[in-house]
């Protein structure tokens, strides 16, 4: 049996940041990092939680801004050669999955996340052997080579649906790596799940002690959690939601401050979703709180305007670029085409949507 305990870290020795711009030289590089881009005829593709100077990049030069699989979807049909993906592995290896012909880059390919270093191939695969009866189900967040294993990869925005789906077929789900996610998956379907045990360090922090103190201060408050956030802190929400999710309810909310439990780098979207709210990240401080990430990811805050500017003028890409072994590439495209195929199941109602 697999032992999570030998298996997953608890604690992580943390990157250092990408230096953040001053105001003095903030034109001077996006205007250099564009004619980069241009010349290279590369995009930058940004995910949420990056630092706000990187979104705003991916905005100014025609790049893209979304969650880890719309990064992957929109670089996908891009007229792009290049792709700056900036974000964490997973994601350059996403991009690189559905894009081979493309040239996939990072800022540094050192950008990790915890729920990927939580779930090494190796052992998952044996936790997969151990358990033939099960339909594979992981998260986006995971290695080609976990993906290349599984039967189905799922993102947050629509885990609900399709473990539901499978549910109603009588499958029996083996589900990798967040334990959150998958205990609010499983609570609210009601599947059959066997659970792998990793977590996300942003997500796991939060506290949900403490947040009940802030929506004491703030009882008009609306409060906005991701599912990777523990049970305590999701049961506290007025909306549960995928990154993309919390932003599109975010400007449908009547409430005028919103209390925000996912990275901090999500403000960036949402000022610009609501610009006449207040947002306060809930807290990772209070009783049993150590704040080690501060909400925000600090492999996600790797990711900087700089960085992006030495990847493009890199004599040797080398240590800049994504590579998939082929094999790994295929295995790992089985599982993301049927998600992407599902998807479009339920968008186009051949699937009926049974949650809102």
């Amino acid at each position: 049996m697999v032992d999570f305990e030998k298996i997953i870290p608890r604690e992580y020795t943390y990157p250092r940041a990408a230096a953040q711009l001053a105001e003095g030289e903030k034109e001077q590089c996006f205007a250099e990092a564009a004619a980069l881009l241009k010349e290279h005829n590369a995009a930058v593709i940004a995910h949420y939680y990056c630092n706000a100077d990187v979104q705003e990049l991916a905005e100014k030069t025609g790049g893209f801004i979304g969650d880890s699989l719309e990064m992957a979807k929109w670089g996908r049909k891009s007229p792009f050669d290049t792709l700056i993906v900036c974000g964490v592995r997973f994601m350059g290896e996403t991009a690189k999955i559905l894009s081979p012909e493309k040239r996939i880059l990072m800022p540094s390919l050192s950008a990790e996340c915890s729920l990927d270093l939580g779930c090494p191939g190796e052992e998952f695969s044996r936790f997969c052997d151990e358990n033939p009866d099960r339909t594979v189900v992981v998260y986006a967040n995971t290695s080609a080579a976990v993906k290349a294993r599984a039967d189905w990869v799922v993102t947050s925005s629509i885990a609900l649906e399709l473990v539901e789906y499978l549910s109603s077929r009588g499958e029996k789900i083996l589900w990798a790596p967040d334990r959150h996610l998958g205990a609010y998956i499983e609570r609210m379907t009601g599947a059959d799940m066997l659970r792998w045990q990793a977590h996300c360090v942003v997500h796991d922090e939060f506290k949900a002690q403490a947040l009940e103190k802030l929506r004491a201060a703030y009882p008009d408050a609306a409060v906005l959690v991701h599912p990777e956030s523990p049970a305590a802190v999701v049961a506290q929400a007025d909306v549960v939601g995928s990154t993309s999710q919390l932003i599109r309810r975010a400007s449908s909310l009547p409430q005028k401050t919103l209390i925000v439990a996912t990275d901090s780098g999500i403000f960036y979207r949402l000022r610009q979703a609501c610009p006449d709210k207040e947002m306060i990240i809930a807290p990772t401080g209070g009783e049993g709180a150590t704040c080690k990430s501060c909400a925000h990811c600090p492999w996600m805050a790797m990711n900087g305007v700089k960085e992006i500017r030495a990847a493009l003028t890199a004599s040797d890409t080398a240590s800049y670029e994504i590579q998939v072994p082929e094999d790994v590439r295929r295995g790992a495209l089985v599982s993301l085409n049927r998600l992407l195929e599902f998807s479009d199941d339920l968008a186009s109602g051949k699937i009926p949507r049974t949650r809102k």
